[in-house]
């Protein structure tokens, strides 16, 4: 029965303490409502429990605490009231309790000894401090004592005794000399945790006078120094001469030589001893131990090991550290002190007691009238502490009863508090080694609700993560939270939310669509609150292009992509990393944008480089390594082992290879005693193979060495191998390639290819050369010869197989029996030609040879075929000779006929044929003739058109230069062609092959005709020439005679002959073309282009320009040219485009040009100066401005004189002096096409220039033209288009040619000059 009771307390303990958990009110450490709500006194700043102060100093022992309203403070000393209003010498501080005993002018802090405590208190309570012992620190002086030398005999022990003052606290001990140098110390002479000098055994070089022991007192900052301890060492040697030198000879004496002894303990005695230590302090355990050798100390745990992490040996092991020991620390602790003659051991019992410590330290409760709570103070220790409780500093016994407060043991248990029920409570746990204090109010409040997150407080996440909206609030009791989203919404539930005890409201996964404004509440009995906090949901950061693995070559370049894609509202900031440390100070280092660059790679370079995009929100990053390859470092650490006469074994150690593996290793050697300083290959090995059996040749000094080879290349030659110097044998090998070729028809020519010097096999290389006739019986012929590679036999037959044979030898011996070959001796001219020459010509340009074969006797050398001499006499249809140029065709072997092509027809060829041998060509056939048949003509040689009239032309044309043939006529087609390029009916004219030209009348005026001119013979019909041409407007038009001819098409009129032929073509009709616009032209830049023409029809034309893109669909862009000039600039254009122009005149029935497409220059990449704001083009404008008035001014005067001066004459020759432009911003077109180029808009097949074959212009078609202005080419015009050449250079007008027309170079060469 008492079980289940006590069963049942413990439940319901259980529950009151969940109930606390569940009931008790956090309060938020708001600063606003902390100043708000009234709070019981609560200790936030104490002095140590132990004080120990400096009597030298004012002495301050601190309390400080908070509360609302502020606490006034209280004292007790020696458990009494300490009233500090009759003490001059103790103050307290403003708004603290802290207390100032003023000692520096006059007190004495003895007089102030004493246990202190400071209790706080307000209206709910008071709250009290630990015991404070205030003691004020010591440092007394050595007491005076005599000293006598210590005399000690080597290898005996000694212990210095130091025996410190008591001070306070204790001092530190340490020993030195006179020059204040520390004493050394070892495992032989060490200091004890008592302060003493122990010897384990004295040396001679301890001997001092000055063992001088200091305690440091460290609260007061002073040293004491003991009296100097003097130490003499007695050797047994020094030892032994005392005594003799005060003995006689019949005394016996004699000292024991230094003598071993096994370790005894100094420190501590005995076999056992104890030791206290309390919980979480360090534990010390020390050994000292004499003997001779010193001995060694070891420390172990009995029944158990040493802790880990917590274990350290001090003071050459004679010490043991156990730190933050525990109950499980105590246990007996074995020091075992050994050297070569024993041991001696000696148990330490450890037992490890505790003061109290806190397993529950009771906390602040803040309750609601009628709430229930409780507060639990639970402490432990060794032995077990003692729990009392005090209610605002008085024994909870005695103080004032509470209906709602009970105590139980370690725990009050409170039921429907009320108000007044507001106090502090003290919890006291206690036992021998100490005590712990800890205050803790009880606080009973009645307040509405508060919401203390600030309103409207914006709330950014990313997508897809979760958003903490906060609702920090107060109230009592404790209100309850409601969300809402939006103004007028409805409350928040569901799964999709989470809602957690603050009042914070989660949504785990937000989404775009979560944005919007929230309103939290709170309500409670006493009143409600809301609060409107805004949430925006952010795209997330993302790294679409992210750095990838690279291996890059030592040296080189390498480069990081790390492209982003990010909310449009929030910054990112992009780091690099490097093996995730900061990227190496170095220039070789770019960050761009979206990029890192390493130029120069080195291998320190290698390693993991990330890419971190950080906002405000979230961070991602990328990683991609980089690894640096190059090629492999030289093998080292050559050697040879396992020497034979024709073998030996090659390893080596393989260098770094460099972040890519070594694919094979090769091996070279050199031969020191043929060819020093040559290395040659040997063979090669597999990359994971370190040795090699090597094959070697005799009399060879070998050095080897070893090269590595991976992917990117080969490493530089390891350091040459020792040499190795092989012995000589008889050659294994003869002389290579063989061969027996006579230079004279009466000797042989033997030659071979000479041994190496390595396959000579030892000294006194030679050879032995042999020969015979072949089929005839005769024996060998044998000479033997120097280290050469040639011999030569006279006197042989011409031409005559021989057999051959070379053999080597050394000073050892002969080489294996050689094999034999056939060789020749000398060669002589063939003595005979072919026979029975034939030839069969085949068609005009090809015709078959034949021939006998001459006697093989005959050839007197090796037959290697025949060759054909031919050559043309002369044609057939031109009976004049000419320089004879003869072919030969060779035909290789045994061949008795060939192929003769390339002959020109109907021409007479002659031939003969000769044998060739090795040593040249034989005697030639009889010349045999043969003769080809006609062929078709080449094309004419020429075609001019000249005289062009309204409905003529005339045809002028040169023979064809091969006629191949007898001419039987010419044949002449031509068509018209309209405005849109397409061919009216084909005309065909037949002509006597006597006739050189043709008038070609009844033709339409103003069209344009196409041309077709062709020679024949019987066989057929030779190529055409082609030409265009085009009938005037009217008579007042003829152009003067231009000439054109050859390749491609021409406007190019002359001057005709009487008609001879009229033909009245019929085709479809063309429109006339008057008025006309022609020779439109266009010389473009990069944004604008020069677009000029000629127009030909009434006076007063109001012409404009119109222009788009090539190809485009869209509608025609006009532009309206003031006056009747005749030329425009467009301007804005876009670089690179391809745009089509045409220009037309107002007013005449919508009459416009044809098409022209130019293309604008590409986008010049220079940085453009303005070259406005210089100063020296201001400077230049000024001088140039001051000139052109000077010379206005000179203009002037001269024209009131009557004078005249190049420009006005211009004026008085021409009406209109307007001049097409060619000059804009960026600089000045040099060259002008000429004026005389208006049909060729027209041709329909032909592109490229615009000027006429002999680059022409007639004066006539351009009153105005440039020729007539300075030198041509050097006239300049200002950016609307207006000539200023004529104002700056000088005009000279040279006569051209025939017409006295000057060079207008084209359009395309101005161009050039441009650029």
């Amino acid at each position: 029965m008492m079980k289940k009771k006590s069963i049942s307390a413990s439940k319901a303990s259980l529950v009151l303490f969940l109930c606390q958990m569940i009931s008790a009110l956090d309060v938020p450490l708001d600063s606003k409502l902390l100043e708000e709500l009234s709070q019981p006194p609560t200790i936030t700043q104490q002095s140590p429990k132990d004080y120990i102060v400096d009597p030298r100093e004012n002495i301050v022992i601190q309390c400080e605490a908070k509360g609302k309203p502020p606490p006034s403070f209280s004292w007790t000393r020696n458990g009494t009231h300490f009233d500090i209003d009759k003490d001059a010498q103790v103050t307290m501080k403003p708004n603290s309790g802290t207390l100032v005993i003023n000692i520096m002018n006059g007190g004495k802090a003895e007089a102030y000894e004493g246990v202190y405590q400071c209790t706080a208190r307000n209206e709910r309570g008071a709250a009290i401090s630990n015991n404070i012992v205030i003691r004020p620190s010591r440092s007394p002086l050595w007491t005076k004592e005599k000293l006598e030398p210590n005399h000690v005999r080597e290898g005996d022990s000694l212990v210095l005794h130091c025996r410190p003052p008591v001070g306070l606290p204790p001092p530190i001990i340490f020993w030195m000399d006179n020059a204040f140098q520390r004493l050394p110390q070892s495992e032989r002479v060490s200091q004890g945790l008592n302060g003493d000098l122990y010897f384990s055994n004295v040396q001679p070089e301890d001997t001092r006078e000055d063992y001088i022991c200091y305690a440091r007192f460290n609260h007061t900052q002073t040293i004491q120094q003991k009296q100097p301890i003097s130490v003499k060492v007695f050797s047994m040697d020094s030892l032994n001469d005392t005594i003799a030198a005060n003995l006689s000879d019949t005394d016996i004496y004699g000292a024991k030589p230094v003598t071993e002894r096994q370790p005894i303990l100094l420190t501590p005695t005995g076999s056992t001893s104890t030791k206290v230590e309390l919980r979480g302090n360090v534990l010390l355990l020390e050994c000292i131990a004499a003997g001779l050798p010193t001995p060694v100390i070891r420390w172990i745990k009995e029944g158990g090991e040493l802790p880990v992490n917590r274990t350290f040996f001090e003071n050459f092991k004679k010490t043991l550290k156990i730190i933050d020991v525990s109950e499980a620390d105590s246990g007996n602790y074995k020091c075992i002190a050994r050297n070569m003659l024993g041991s001696v051991h000696h148990v330490i019992s450890v037992t490890v007691k505790a003061a109290p410590y806190w397993i529950t330290a009771p906390r602040n409760l803040v309750l609601s009238p009628g709430e229930d709570g409780t507060l639990i103070c639970r402490a432990n220790g060794n032995p077990k502490p003692n729990i009392s409780w005090f209610a605002n500093g008085v024994p909870i016994a005695i103080a004032p009863e509470d209906p709602s407060r009970k105590v139980d043991g370690d725990t009050i248990i409170f039921s429907h508090v009320q108000e007044r029920s507001s106090a502090v409570y003290q919890c006291n746990a206690s036992n021998e080694y100490g005590y712990l204090l800890s205050n803790a109010f009880v606080n009973v409040l009645a307040e509405p609700p508060r919401v203390l997150t600030p309103a409207n407080k914006l709330y950014q996440v990313i997508a897809d993560s979760p958003a903490l909206l906060d609702c920090a609030y107060f109230g009592s009791p404790k209100p309850e939270i409601e969300w809402f989203k939006g103004v007028k919404g409805s409350i928040l539930r569901g799964n999709e939310y989470v809602f957690h005890d603050n009042g914070t409201l989660e949504i785990p996964v937000a989404q775009k669509d979560s944005t919007g404004t929230y309103t939290c509440v709170a309500r409670n009995e006493l009143g409600k609150v809301q609060n409107e906090v805004r949430l925006e949901v952010k795209d997330p950061t993302m790294i679409i292009k992210q750095p990838e693995y690279k291996v890059i070559q030592r040296y080189g370049q390498v480069s990081f992509e790390c492209i982003i894609r990010h909310d449009s509202t929030l910054l990112p900031t992009v780091i690099w990393l490097k093996d995730n440390d900061e990227l190496p100070d170095d220039e070789r280092f770019l960050v761009g944008k979206d990029n890192l660059t390493i130029m120069n790679v080195t291998d320190k370079d290698d390693g993991t480089y990330t890419c971190i995009v950080n906002t405000t929100l979230d961070s991602v990053s990328a990683s991609a390594v980089l690894t640096v390859v190059a090629r492999p470092n030289p093998p080292f650490d050559l050697e040879l082992t396992g020497q034979l006469e024709r073998s030996v074994e090659l390893s080596w150690i393989p260098g770094d290879e460099n972040n890519s593996p070594i694919r094979h290793f090769v091996i070279e050697y050199e031969d020191g005693l043929h060819e020093p300083g040559v290395w040659h290959y040997q063979t090669e090995v597999p990359g994971t193979q370190t040795t090699v059996q090597l094959k070697l040749s005799p009399y060879v000094n070998y050095s080897f060495r070893v090269i590595a080879v991976n992917e990117i290349g080969r490493s530089q030659p390891s350091e040459p191998s020792e040499q190795y110097l092989t012995k000589s044998a008889n050659p294994d090998e003869n002389p290579s390639n063989v061969q027996g070729i006579g230079s004279e028809p009466d000797n042989l020519v033997i030659t071979w290819e000479s041994l190496k010097g390595f396959q000579s096999n030892g000294p006194g290389l030679q050879y032995k050369v042999s020969w015979r006739q072949k089929d005839v019986d005769d024996e060998w012929t044998s000479v033997i010869v120097a280290n050469v590679s040639k011999y030569i036999v006279s006197g042989t037959p011409t031409f005559v197989p021989y057999e051959i044979k070379v053999q080597a030898l050394n000073d050892l011996g002969y080489a294996p029996e050689p094999s034999e070959v056939i060789g020749h001796s000398g060669e002589d001219l063939p003595m005979v030609a072919p026979g029975n020459v034939q030839v069969h010509v085949i068609n005009s340009t090809l015709a078959k040879v034949h021939w006998d074969p001459v006697p093989l006797k005959t050839v007197r050398g090796h037959l290697q075929g025949y060759k054909v001499y031919y050559w043309k006499v002369q044609s057939l249809s031109r009976r004049s000779r000419r320089h004879i140029e003869k072919k030969i065709l060779t035909f290789r072997g045994n061949k008795t006929f060939g192929m003769l092509p390339g002959l020109e027809p109907y021409s007479s060829y002659k031939l003969n044929v000769r044998v060739v041998n090795g040593k040249g060509e034989g005697p030639a056939s009889p010349d045999k003739v043969f003769k080809t048949p006609e062929g078709v003509p080449s094309s004419p040689s020429f075609l001019k058109i000249t005289n062009p009239t309204l409905d003529s032309l005339t045809l002028e044309w040169g023979s064809p230069t091969h006629p191949n043939g007898v001419l039987t006529s010419y044949i002449l087609k031509f068509q018209p062609i309209n405005n849109t390029h397409e061919l009216g009916p084909l005309v065909e004219i037949r002509i006597p092959a006597n006739e050189s030209s043709l008038i070609l009348k009844n033709l339409n005026y103003s069209t344009r005709y196409k041309f077709y001119f062709n020679a024949q013979t019987s066989v057929g019909s030779g190529s055409q020439i082609t030409e265009e041409a085009v009938t005037i407007m009217d008579e007042a038009g003829i152009l003067r005679p231009a000439v054109g001819a050859g390749k491609g098409y021409s406007e190019i009129l002359f001057a005709t002959s009487p008609v001879m032929h009229t033909v009245r073509p019929t085709f479809y009709k063309v429109q006339p073309l008057y008025p006309r616009i022609r020779n439109v032209t266009t010389a473009a830049a990069e944004t604008y282009a020069n677009i000029s023409w000629e127009y030909e029809g009434p006076d007063h034309a109001n012409f404009y320009v119109e222009y788009g893109v090539a190809g485009s669909k869209e509608d025609w862009k006009k532009e309206i040219v003031n006056g009747s000039r005749s030329f425009f600039v467009l301007k804005g254009l876009t670089p690179g485009t391809a745009y089509k122009v045409r220009v037309g005149a107002e007013g005449l029935s919508g009459f416009r040009s044809s098409e022209d497409v130019f293309e604008t220059g590409p986008a010049m990449a220079s940085r453009q100066i303005d070259i406005a704001t210089q100063g020296w083009f201001i400077g230049l404008m000024c001088a140039v401005a001051l000139l052109i008035l000077i010379l206005l001014i000179v203009c002037f005067i001269r024209r009131n004189k009557g004078g005249k001066y190049p420009v006005k004459e211009k004026e008085d020759a021409h009406a209109d002096p307007e001049i097409q432009p060619m000059k804009e911003d960026d600089g000045t077109f040099g060259e002008y096409r000429s004026l005389e180029s208006d049909a060729e808009d027209h041709k329909p097949l032909k592109k490229g220039s615009r000027t006429p074959s002999d680059r022409t212009v007639k004066k006539e078609d351009s009153d105005d033209s440039l020729v007539d202005y300075g030198e041509g080419v050097n006239g300049q015009f200002n950016e609307d288009g207006s000539f200023i050449g004529q104002y700056s250079g000088k005009k000279e007008k040279e006569p051209a040619e025939g017409n006295e027309s000057s060079e207008a170079p084209s359009p395309v060469n101005a161009m050039n000059s441009f650029v």
